[in-house]
Formats: structure tokens, C-alpha cells, sequence
């Protein structure tokens, strides 16, 4: 599982009853996490391929020599998952068959219509930023944090100081809501990579997005695909997901599902008033647009997780015993859920 670095990974992961990892372990699937490092001035130049090197080419390399002989489905959120599709690309292009299966949640792979967040992102905003982090050497977590909170203004700022400060209730915390103020930082040449060659150029779905020095085009992905937009994403907007389609010609499975960017994702079976859409094109089939798909594909009740796991199973061969916690090579250094994400 490859989260967004903008995030701290245990948002999969939060409670017994909605943790993804633990619905995942007990339909008896094994379960590698990355976590992200929080950046600090001392990794200014650390960029776009080196995550992508260094995690998740790193990490499926861990996982393979713990688990080997056996391709790796891979699940990624957010911005995770625009990297997931990068590195994916990349390894097809390469001769790598090791993945069996790739699986975006809320994670666009076309920025020509990123939404609301295109709001903070243009030339004189990014050269603004970019001057900020040539003497910090990051992207401060308030800042970002500030920015979201302006998506969302009324439901995570308004809303919050009129209840709290003008009527004096004070509400109650939940475990999203505590992730959510648990916020990150980001390494200087990355965010501008990020917004630069993402946003504002839009070179991944235009095929110019380097890897290697080499253009990358995302039809290279060959692998069974599994996508999940959100209805109310103020971050990655449904049909900016659903772009995927025009890009690869692999099968493809979309499912659109009630909530936003994390509640829509962090969808656990019996929450109530949920529900959501599901289709496939398999390779070959034509094109559909979101609109007529959205109006084709019957609404279904209750939370997506269950139809993921059953498509995780259908590409996925026999149970088997599985790996040791731990081995010579990989021994836990810490308690979960690590160091990194107790750093400030």
C-alpha cells in the first residue's frame, strides 16, 4: 500500500472497525505499508523519481525478496497512486512483471481538470511558493494544511469556529478528524516538481512525464486496473479520476463512491448511508464518457470494500501460509506504527 507523502499512512488504518489494513489481513491477504518520512530542510533536492525509487521500486523490492516468487497487487491513494502509475508504467516499459494488479483510491493520472485545488496552482502561485521554499527548503505542513482547509471552508473552518468560538460547543473528535490535523511536510524540488510537471504542465497523460530520462507513456500499464473516485472530492474530482480510461487500455474497474476525498475511501462495510457504483471495461471495449457511465451503472448499497475484495480475489491465486513477521534481512526496528510518523 503506497499512501500520498502529504499524508500520514495510517488513514488506512485508523480504528479496529474501519481499518483497511485489518479488513485486508483477515480476507487473508498479507500487507506491507509504506510510510513516508517527514522532509526537513536537509532534503530540499530530493524530487519526484527518487520517491519513486526509493519507495516504491524500493519497497516492492522488500516485499519480493520476503514474499518471492509471487506478483504484488499494489493499492495507492492520492498522490500515491499518480506515482504508483508512474513507477507501474515504468516497470512495463522495462520487462518487469512484478506487479498482478494495480488499484488507485482518489488518485487522478490527468491534471487538466484538478478542481477546486487548481485554485492555488499557477504560475505566479507556484513561483511564490517556490521562493518560500528556497529558504525553508520545504513546503511547511501548515501551509498545506491551510490550503485544504480553504477547500472545504465551511466544513473544516467556518463551520468549526462558529460552533466552537460564537456558540461555544465544543465537538467531537474522531479518529479522521485527529489524522486529519496530523499534518506533513514536503521536500522543495518535489512540490515543485509536483505542481509543475503535474499540474501545470500535465505532462503524465500527455506522455512527456520522464522517468529515466525517457518519456512515459501510461498505456505501457498492462496489469488489471481498479479505480475508486469519490463523489464529493474537492481533491481529485470523480470524473478527473475517471480519465484513466482514455489513458491505458488495460481492463479497467471504476467504482464511484458516495463520501469525499478520505470518508469516501475510509468506507467500512455497515457505515451507514453508503453507497456506490461499479463497472468494467474490459480491453478492447469502447470508450464511455462519465456522464453516461454515471447514468448506465446502477447505484448499489452499502460500502465498496467487499467488491475490491472480491476483485483482489478473482486475480489472485491460492491461500498459502504466510511469511514470518520479520526476517534476518528485515527486522522490525520499531513498535507499530513506526517512528516516522510520530515525527514533528
Amino acid at each position: 500500500m503506497i499512501p500520498a507523502w502529504i499524508m500520514k499512512y495510517y488513514i488506512l488504518d485508523l480504528s479496529p472497525h474501519n481499518s483497511l489494513v485489518k479488513h485486508l489481513v483477515a480476507e487473508g491477504h498479507t500487507v506491507f505499508c509504506i510510510s513516508w518520512k517527514d522532509p526537513d530542510a536537509s532534503d530540499r533536492e530530493l524530487g519526484m523519481e527518487y520517491y519513486l525509487e526509493r519507495g516504491m521500486f524500493d519497497a516492492l523490492g522488500v516485499v519480493c525478496n520476503i514474499v518471492p516468487d509471487t506478483p504484488v497487487h499494489v493499492a495507492c491513494y492520492c498522490l500515491g497512486g499518480t506515482l504508483a502509475a508512474i513507477g507501474a508504467a515504468a516497470l512495463a516499459r522495462n520487462g518487469d512483471n512484478r506487479l498482478k494488479s494495480l488499484t488507485l483510491f482518489a488518485a487522478q493520472t490527468d491534471f487538466s481538470e484538478p478542481g477546486e485545488l487548481g485554485l492555488f496552482i499557477d504560475e505566479s502561485q507556484v513561483s511564490l511558493i517556490e521562493s518560500q521554499l528556497a529558504e525553508t527548503g520545504y513546503l511547511k505542513a501548515e501551509q498545506m494544511a491551510s490550503a485544504f482547509q480553504m477547500l472545504r471552508s465551511y466544513d473544516l473552518l467556518w463551520s468549526r469556529m462558529i460552533n466552537q468560538y460564537l456558540l461555544g460547543e465544543e465537538g467531537e473528535l474522531n479518529d479522521l478528524m485527529a489524522w486529519n490535523l496530523d499534518t506533513t511536510r514536503m521536500p522543495a524540488r518535489m512540490h515543485s516538481q509536483y505542481v509543475r510537471w503535474l499540474f501545470l504542465e500535465d505532462r503524465l497523460s500527455e506522455g512527456r512525464y520522464p522517468v529515466g530520462g525517457r518519456p512515459l507513456p501510461l498505456n505501457d500499464i498492462a496489469v488489471p486496473l481498479f479505480c475508486v473516485g469519490t463523489e464529493t472530492d474537492h481533491v481529485s474530482p470523480w470524473r478527473s479520476v475517471y480519465k484513466l480510461h482514455y489513458l491505458t487500455s488495460a481492463d479497467l474497474t471504476f467504482v464511484l463512491t458516495s463520501g469525499g476525498h478520505n470518508a469516501g475511501i475510509i468506507s467500512e462495510p455497515g457505515h451507514p448511508n453508503r453507497h456506490y457504483r461499479l463497472g468494467t471495461r474490459l480491453q478492447g471495449m469502447p470508450y464511455t464518457d462519465p456522464d453516461a457511465w454515471f447514468g448506465a451503472v446502477p447505484e448499489q448499497p452499502g460500502s465498496w470494500w467487499p467488491a475490491w475484495l472480491a476483485w483482489l480475489q478473482s486475480h489472485s491465486g491460492a491461500p498459502r501460509t504466510p511469511p514470518a513477521m520479520g526476517t534476518l534481512r528485515y527486522q522490525a526496528q520499531n513498535d507499530a506504527p513506526g517512528r516516522y510518523v510520530l515525527a514533528k
